[in-house]
């Protein structure tokens, strides 16, 4: 492997660890608003916006597991934490700030839709925390298993197991902290779940799409991953 090609894929990889971050952290500074999707007629969906960009992590992070491999994917999703968490100490100390009397967006407001529950964070990152490496556990576990074959497998697999621990674990701390009710705690769950589910299963010719791209551009086989150890060993 030529010093250009290693370059490339440490680009890549930071690109994508990027918009991991980027996606995590926008996460939890949206999550406060609902909206309702119903497909064809046949569900009513309600859930936060900030399941919105969940989906991106997943699919990076499985990205990251079959060509990266187990400890460069794990490397972002604490990277991502750290992220998160520095971002709601900014937010928090931001919400604290005094605003002046001629700032266009005043205390009350600004703590409307950026104070968020010191609680409501944690919980969201314990979740995360345990979805993330449980996700990339699993996918490893498959992917050794099936001797790299059947990519469709692992990333679903993987995801939904993960999916469902991020959603029952984040809804079920939030009805502990009494910030949410228990009486809608069956309905988030399912709503978030299925919404997860659906969009693991679209996501997943991007996965295949990218894998294929990635093996084609650095001549890897189903085993092969771009580890330091690989990218370096390369003559």
């Amino acid at each position: 492997m030529t010093l250009k090609d290693k370059q490339l894929a440490d680009n890549i990889y930071f690109v994508l660890a990027a918009l991991f971050i980027a996606s995590l952290v926008a996460s939890n500074l949206i999550f406060q608003k609902f909206f309702y999707w119903e497909p064809f007629g046949l569900y009513r969906f309600e859930i936060s916006v900030g399941i919105l960009p969940y989906p991106i992590t997943f699919l990076i992070t499985d990205i990251l597991s079959e060509i990266y491999g187990k400890r460069k994917a794990n490397k972002v999703v604490i990277a991502g934490i750290f992220a998160s968490l520095f971002s709601m100490l900014i937010i928090l100390i931001s919400d604290v700030a005094p605003a002046t009397e001629t700032s266009p967006i005043n205390n009350e407001t600004f703590h409307q839709v950026f104070g968020l529950s010191p609680l409501a964070v944690f919980a969201s990152m314990m979740a995360y925390l345990f979805a993330q490496f449980i996700d990339i556990k699993i996918f490893h576990f498959w992917k050794k298993l099936t001797h790299g074959k059947h990519l469709w497998l692992r990333n679903n697999f993987s995801t939904f197991a993960s999916q469902f621990i991020d959603t029952f674990t984040v809804i079920f701390l939030l009805c502990i902290f009494k910030i949410l009710p228990w009486e809608i705690f069956t309905s988030l769950l399912i709503s978030g779940f299925l919404f997860k589910v659906i969009v693991a299963i679209l996501d997943t010719p991007l996965l295949y799409g990218a894998v294929f791209l990635f093996r084609k551009r650095f001549k890897l086989n189903l085993t092969n991953e771009l580890t330091d150890e690989f990218l370096y060993d390369q003559k």
